[in-house]
């Protein structure tokens, strides 16, 4: 009997990754109920307590069925909850989950947080030093050319391959550096050298992570993404955002110092209603039912355009990347939601049986593609559209994208005296806003840089 615990595999990590609308949190649920598991949330929205609708976060009944961690206990005014904060809370709930051979089953669709869960890809500084958010903020109230002009006489390297516009990670690496004495770059070569390590980052952190993916056909998606927003209007989505706006964001709008790039200010779905929010009371019925249905298409529009994002994530990291650390992917295909038990249920319950009984699942996994070639840290200036773009892939969609061949033929019509770079360009217009509808920025890849 001893010898036997002995050879029994560790438990598995479970991580159920996919765009949002695919069923991520109805599997981990019905999966926890069968496997005696409990439920680590990775979603950076869901952190906070608030917009439990907008968020989508599981209901008291759901909660109540079975435990569920990370969700709802930072306060909806703290904006400074970084990647960092739940990489060390949400480890220490898997560590003591697999100690008591629990398995936890990790989902969410915030992509760092997943990353920093399966890999060692951050460098952490808070425990050596309690005055870290101090000396975050302090650096963040500079200007992006004055930290990029630091961050070039500490971390040259470092500062070649980050935009100089991306302020929040030139303050992490000059933060880094004056916290530690070793430049950033030289930190994350040397956690690429750990064993086990390689192009993206250090070596997986668990021995056992068992990763399922849901997916589905882009049509059949994009109309469950519009069904979703329907039903959580006809849940009380507008009341939610009218509570919140009035409790926490009001007063920061009439004092013109409203934020929704930090903190729970972001989630998709707020600052979508926005105009609909601040003229509330002031302007007439008609008007507000504009900028009403102006938010709901918005926030539909924002819907498509993040699941789009999560699954291109998904293949860019788990199957079009280098290196021996990267896990192996199942995927599930939940486009035919009547058949889910058959086709999604059971072989992911099969799947997660197989790990925790060590033995290879009778479900083969996904075949990884060859990765993009090139260099993801080259620099070039467009001189056509006067930007900075870092990166061979992103060069070559930056030379194929509507607003680059927008200028260009712009230029083109301009009168020699009138070509200077930049000039003639215009504001943002309705061409670029119809670009991003579908498509939108493209978000960093590895934000902990």
């Amino acid at each position: 009997m001893a010898r036997a615990l002995l050879l029994r595999p560790p438990p598995p990590l479970v991580v159920i990754v996919g765009a949002t609308g695919t069923g991520k949190s109805r599997l981990a649920l019905q999966l926890a109920l069968r496997l005696g598991a409990e439920i680590v949330s990775a979603d950076s929205m869901q952190v906070y307590k608030g917009l439990d609708i907008i968020t989508n976060k599981a209901s008291p009944q759901e909660q109540a069925l079975c435990k569920h961690h990370m969700i709802s206990f930072v306060d909806p005014l703290v904006t400074n909850y970084t990647v960092l904060d739940f990489r060390n809370e949400a480890t220490a709930v898997i560590k003591e989950l697999l100690a008591s051979r629990k398995i936890p089953i990790v989902v969410g669709g915030t992509n760092y947080y997943i990353e920093s869960l399966l890999w060692k890809v951050l460098i952490g500084t808070e425990d050596q030093h309690p005055d870290t958010v101090d000396r975050r903020a302090e650096l963040e109230k500079l200007d992006s050319r004055e930290l990029h002009r630091r961050l070039s006489q500490v971390d040259p390297a470092m500062a070649a391959r980050l935009h100089p516009h991306d302020k929040r990670k030139l303050a992490r690496s000059l933060q880094i550096f004056q916290e530690t004495g070793v430049s950033h770059s030289k930190l994350l070569q040397q956690q690429r050298e750990e064993e086990g390590g390689g192009p993206l980052g250090g070596p997986l952190k668990y021995p056992n992570p068992c990763i399922l993916w849901l997916y589905a056909e882009k049509a059949v998606l994009d109309e469950r993404l519009d069904q979703r927003v329907d039903a959580m209007l006809a849940a009380g989505l507008i009341e939610e955002l009218q509570s919140f706006h009035r409790r926490y964001n009001q007063e920061w709008v009439a004092s013109d110092t409203q934020d929704y790039q930090h903190g729970i200010f972001q989630s998709i779905g707020f600052k979508e209603f926005h105009q609909f929010l601040i003229t509330e009371g002031k302007c007439t019925e008609e008007e507000s039912s504009q900028f009403l249905e102006q938010g709901i298409e918005a926030l539909k529009i924002a819907t498509r355009r993040y699941a789009r994002y999560q699954n291109k994530w998904i293949q860019n990291r788990f199957l079009r990347r280098p290196g021996p650390n990267i896990p192996p992917v199942y995927g599930l295909d939940v486009s035919d939601l009547s058949q889910w038990e058959e086709k999604v249920l059971e072989p992911a319950f099969q799947i997660v049986q197989s790990f925790c009984q060590g033995r290879p699942p009778a479900t083969k996994p996904i075949t990884p593609e060859p990765g993009p070639e090139g260099d993801k840290h080259s620099r070039r200036t467009c001189e056509v559209c006067d930007r900075i773009i870092i990166g061979d892939t992103e060069w070559k969609a930056h030379l194929g994208s509507k607003s680059h061949r927008f200028f260009l033929k712009r230029l083109q019509r301009l009168p020699a005296s009138a070509t200077q770079p930049g000039r003639g360009c215009p504001e943002r217009g309705e061409w670029q806003r119809d670009e991003e509808k579908e498509e939108g920025p493209v978000e960093p890849t590895q934000p902990w840089l």
